[in-house]
């Protein structure tokens, strides 16, 4: 997205441009920034629901470890898949109606998780909820690199918190339903529910990107990640592999490596995801003090080191505490990643941030299969250690960040 004019909003996602000014008034850029810190925070809400059920879908259709894997299998490749095109769909349709469309899409398919009557339905939907929340994932986070330009200051952590905090909040809600002994099937029901009608408020309130005009068309949708960008794709990819493992497989951890209660063993993403709320709130305030390489590198030694104690101890209370601190060391990274993709110049913001997003997201893809294929033949514990590697390889790549 072009810097020469804050006042005009350039195209993006293939020519989708948000109207100027008047339509990019105090009062509309208000309106947008809590519109998109509300889909940011739903978006989190219906992860941190989904990772405290990890076990109830497990248990439900009778998974092993390695048939876990192939479900978030699914929904990994339907990310990766959908990030070839999400930048023409934005461009297309427009923020707000992607955002809805794409967010519908992501509740029914939580709401109907844990009713299907066999493993391969759950596949299918999987694949298809996969392509929804990337394209969801682009379309706020093109949303949010508009916002920080069009503002002249950081917000990227700040949504970023959102999510962090919806996150806990959703996990935090499973727990206590949990504990109250709720059928999960209606915990999901109800939370696709309110996740349904936070979308249809939230949208009124974006920046509306409109059609492309003709020359607006020949921005390109997709960039194959090379250069600069290549290298961003990989630290995101680092990043987000042991992100991604610690939303899909730290309550199982809890409470099958650990022995904790599965209401006790949902806290533990709860403090995962409220410790990274918290750090990402901070990153804006810390961006201005710091160089960027620094916060990675720092982050990055922060999270593999806690995890690390983490498997080591075994113990309840330390693998609580060690979840936080994994938690606030991951916090940073994708924020300022993202951000950084979307100024690379030569292409939309969002064509950049789908071009990184497709080399992070195959931490998803590969993620998966190589832990349930490590914890079927070995233990979950070993394979947990991905994160501890993970994070180690981007503090050590955090250098190279301009």
């Amino acid at each position: 997205m072009s810097l020469a004019d804050i006042e005009t909003l350039q195209p993006t996602a293939g020519g989708a441009g948000v109207p100027d000014l008047p339509a990019t008034s105090e009062a509309a850029m208000q309106r947008a920034r809590w519109a998109t810190r509300t889909l940011f925070g739903v978006l989190g809400m219906l992860g941190g629901v989904w990772g405290a059920h990890v076990p109830s879908v497990k248990a439900q259709y009778g998974m092993t470890e390695g048939m876990l894997a192939l479900v978030l299998f699914a929904a990994a490749s339907g990310a990766v898949t959908s990030l070839f095109f999400a930048g023409r769909l934005i461009g297309r349709l427009g923020t707000r109606r992607t955002s809805l469309i794409t967010g519908l899409l992501m509740a029914c398919s939580l709401a109907m998780a844990l009713r299907w009557p066999s493993v391969g339905w759950l596949l299918v939907v999987n694949l298809f909820f996969g392509m929804a929340m990337s394209v969801f994932d682009v379309t706020i986070n093109t949303e949010g690199t508009a916002l920080e330009r069009l503002s002249g200051r950081a917000i990227m952590g700040n949504l970023h918190g959102m999510f962090s905090v919806g996150a806990m909040v959703g996990a935090l809600l499973a727990a206590a339903m949990l504990n109250l002994q709720w059928a999960p099937a209606l915990q999901l029901l109800g939370a696709a529910a309110l996740a349904a009608v936070l979308f249809l408020l939230a949208q009124r309130g974006m920046l509306n990107a409109q059609p492309a005009s003709t020359q607006q068309d020949s921005a390109p949708h997709f960039v194959w990640p090379r250069g600069l960008l290549l290298l961003i794709g990989l630290l995101i990819f680092a990043g987000m592999t042991a992100e991604g493992i610690m939303y899909d497989w730290c309550v199982l951890y809890l409470k099958q490596e650990v022995g904790m209660p599965q209401d006790q063993a949902a806290l533990g993403y709860a403090a995962f995801a409220g410790a990274m709320a918290v750090a990402r709130f901070a990153g804006d305030g810390l961006r201005a003090r710091f160089a960027d390489a620094v916060l990675l590198r720092n982050s990055a030694l922060l999270a593999s080191a806690s995890m690390a104690v983490v498997l080591l101890s075994g113990h309840p209370v330390v693998s609580l505490l060690g979840y936080a601190l994994v938690g606030a060391g991951l916090a940073p990274i994708v924020p300022l990643l993202f951000t950084a993709a979307s100024r690379v110049p030569g292409s939309s913001s969002a064509a950049a941030i789908a071009a990184v997003s497709s080399i992070g997201y195959s931490g998803f893809l590969i993620g998966p299969p190589l832990i349930g294929s490590i914890a079927q033949g070995a233990s979950l514990t070993l394979a947990m250690g991905l994160i501890v590697l993970a994070s180690g390889l981007l503090a050590w790549g955090a250098r190279k960040v301009p």
